[in-house]
């Protein structure tokens, strides 16, 4: 079982960036497949970003590409969502999640990953961006 903790969450203006960073205990390694969701008030919980550290593949939401950047430390054993350019809209609380042992084809292969594939979550921390 994955226990995550996420960090580095606040309020900043539009423009500015924030790095989260998660830290995982359990039992990860190259072939977890690893994301960064988000939920805003009244909306559904959406990827924002996934990485297969075994190939590096990485997958980014529309809205994000070009301004977000997931990357994974496997010396620390955390995974971290640098975001520059922060929009009003992204403003949400942030969740970092793992698939386990379980294994997630659209991952591995670039595509976008719905929440429920994955397995293990942390407690979320808010971004909020103001204009």
């Amino acid at each position: 079982q994955d226990h995550l903790m996420e960090s580095g969450g606040g309020s900043v203006q539009t423009g500015e960036s924030l790095r989260l960073s998660c830290q995982i205990s359990g039992s990860t390694d190259s072939r977890t497949c690893m994301g960064w969701f988000r939920q805003a008030p009244g909306k559904e919980r959406e990827m924002v970003a996934t990485i297969y550290p075994h190939n590096t593949v990485t997958v980014y939401a529309d809205s994000v590409k070009g301004r977000f950047t997931i990357s994974r430390d496997s010396a620390q054993n955390s995974v971290s969502l640098q975001m520059n350019n922060l929009k009003p809209e992204d403003t949400a609380v942030y969740y970092c999640a793992t698939a386990g042992r379980q294994f997630v084809s659209s991952c591995v292969v670039g595509l976008t990953s719905t929440a429920d594939r994955f397995v293990y979550w942390g407690q979320g921390t808010p971004v909020t961006v103001s204009s």
